[in-house]
Parts: structure tokens; C-alpha cells; sequence
């Protein structure tokens, strides 16, 4: 009888012991929570929503805690309606608008968002002033009076365009000849000496800048840094920027202008864990990144979080970027 007792509480110890180890097993294996990364981006016709994609697959492949999805979008000003909605998690956009939508100024009038914060600066979008060489031209001054493509109506390049030849004293657009064309009009009208200049705001090598300056006589105009400080004390987000010389045919020397940042910015209210382990695996994984994503090549590492116009970055992001030494 004793032994049928001693043998069944051996039994019932035994099973506990299998339970138990079966339990911690089940907690082991538990899946991670993952958070949702919504993240719209830009056209698909486009190079930076390929990035973005490309971005998505990184953290999906390299993070257990996250689940991102690259979207389409109308762009800057929408995504940044979506993060203030909560209906995104991450956008692209650049620092003019993200300044507008923080402030709730310009286009975002009345509707400021304090909790956008910027996680990645990417490259610098600079303005690209071409005039010809025989124009006269050798600053914004000297395009009073002249033929000058401004950029369609009410897009990025006209506003640029605005604002720069005014903050120069230029009688902006009433003070010269004003054809508002875009990049291919240009060309063409500068090749058919009905034009002296032409405003191109875009990555570089650009192909209408390689295009006026070898088939149609223009050369590169250098702005002058008293103006881009001018600039920048009315308008943070700019910043200087120089175009290497060897950019374009004939450029044999390098070329000042100013440009605006592009960025991945995100919520405040996106867990700082999640985001400090999506920058560092941005930033850890670049290289790989860059040898597919055309606009990373024009990304410099080490100025991630330079010309931010002053936009706080988020927490989890700042973490990493003084781990490295960047803060």
C-alpha cells in the first residue's frame, strides 16, 4: 500500500515537472508583439517610394517587433495630414512643409501638429539656378529685366523662385520677363535664345541642368551666403549647399546654393523603443540600402541630423544618433 502511495507521488511530481516545463516553453515561444508602421510616401512613378518600400522590407526582414507597410501618397502635405490624423505612423517630406505643419502655418493654417517629430534626415533637394553664359548674369540681382523660366504656377520651384529673388530685392514677378515653365520648356526655350535663365529645384546630377549646360550655353550661378543666412533667419528650413564642381559639362568649380531637407519624420507618440530600433537598423543596414536606392547616394551619414529647421527629433531617434556620436 505504501509503495502504490511513494509511486503514485512520484507520478504526480513528475507530471507537474512536464507541465510546468511545458509552460515556460509556451512562454518562450509567444509571439513578439509587433507594432503597425503605416508609412506613406510619395508617387509610385517616383524614386521615393521604391525607398520607402525598400525601407519597409529592412525592418520587416531585421525587426521581430515591427510590421511596416510602404504606401503611395499625393506627398509631403499629405503624409503629414496622415501622421496628424493618426493614420500614419512614418512619412516622407520635407522640412519647409514639416516646419508649416508643426507651427500650423502655410498650408497647415490653424492646425499645428506638436507631436511630428523627425527620425531620419535624408538629402538635401537644392535649387539649381542655370543662366546663359552670354546674359550677363552673375547673380540674382542682375536677373531684373531678364527672360527667366520660374517654374509652373504654384509649384515647388515657382515658390522658391518667390521667395529667393525677393529676399534680394528683386521685384519678383512684376521686375522681369517671367515664363512660367517647367524643366522641359525651359530647355527648349533656352536653346532657342528666348530665354537668359531658368529655376530648377531637384536632386543633382539633374537631367535638364546636364542638358542646358551642354547643348544650350548656361552655366551654374552661385548664391551668395550673406543671402542663405538672410534666408535662413526668415525661413529655417534652408539650408547651404554646395554642388561639387565636375557635377555638370564644364562646371569646373563648385557651385553655392541653398536646399531643403527631405526626411522620414514620425509621431511623438510612436513607442521609442520601436523607433530607436528602426533608425539604428536604417542607419546599420545603409550601405546595403544604397547599392539598390538611387537617392541615398546623395545621403551623407554623418549629417542625418544637420539643416533640421529646428524640428525636435523624436526621442527613441535622438537615442541612437548620441550613441553614435552625431548628438
Amino acid at each position: 500500500m505504501k509503495k502504490s502511495i511513494v509511486l503514485l507521488l512520484v507520478i504526480t511530481m513528475l507530471m507537474q515537472g512536464v507541465l510546468f516545463a511545458a509552460g515556460v516553453q509556451e512562454k518562450e515561444t509567444a509571439p513578439v508583439k509587433k507594432t503597425v508602421i503605416n508609412f506613406p510616401t510619395a508617387a509610385t512613378t517616383g524614386a521615393v517610394y521604391p525607398l520607402g518600400s525598400a525601407m519597409a522590407n529592412l525592418w520587416n526582414t531585421k525587426l521581430d517587433n515591427v510590421r511596416a507597410s510602404a504606401q503611395a501618397s499625393a506627398g509631403g502635405i499629405a503624409n503629414l495630414n496622415m501622421i496628424a490624423d493618426g493614420e500614419a505612423q512614418l512619412g516622407v517630406a520635407v522640412t519647409s512643409i514639416m516646419y508649416e505643419s508643426f507651427n500650423g502655418i502655410g498650408a497647415f493654417e490653424g492646425r499645428p501638429n506638436p507631436n511630428l517629430r523627425v527620425m531620419i534626415g535624408l538629402y538635401a533637394n537644392p535649387n539649381q539656378v542655370v543662366v546663359t553664359q552670354n546674359s550677363g548674369i552673375d547673380s540674382l540681382a542682375d536677373l531684373s529685366g531678364k527672360r527667366f523660366a520660374s517654374g509652373a504656377p504654384g509649384s515647388t520651384t515657382e515658390v522658391e523662385t518667390s521667395l529667393h529673388l525677393k529676399t534680394s530685392g528683386v521685384n519678383y514677378p512684376d521686375g522681369l520677363r517671367v515664363q512660367y515653365v517647367g524643366f522641359t520648356e525651359a530647355i527648349d526655350l533656352m536653346r532657342n535664345k528666348q530665354l537668359d535663365g531658368a529655376w530648377i529645384m531637384a536632386g543633382i546630377p539633374n537631367a535638364a541642368v546636364t542638358e542646358m549646360l551642354s547643348t544650350a550655353g548656361g552655366k551654374l550661378l552661385s548664391l551668395d551666403m550673406d543671402l542663405i543666412k538672410k534666408l535662413q533667419k526668415a525661413y529655417p528650413w534652408y539650408g547651404a549647399y554646395t554642388i561639387p564642381a565636375n557635377t555638370y559639362p564644364g562646371q569646373t568649380t563648385d557651385v553655392l546654393t541653398s536646399a531643403i531637407k527631405i526626411t522620414v519624420c514620425t509621431d511623438a507618440r510612436v513607442d521609442a523603443d520601436v523607433v530607436y530600433d528602426m533608425t539604428k537598423t536604417f542607419w546599420e543596414n545603409f550601405e546595403e540600402l544604397k547599392a539598390t536606392q538611387a537617392p541615398l547616394k546623395q545621403v551623407n551619414p554623418k549629417e542625418a541630423v544637420k539643416d533640421l529647421a529646428g524640428l525636435p527629433l523624436h526621442e527613441g531617434a535622438a537615442r541612437y544618433y548620441k550613441e553614435i556620436g552625431l548628438l
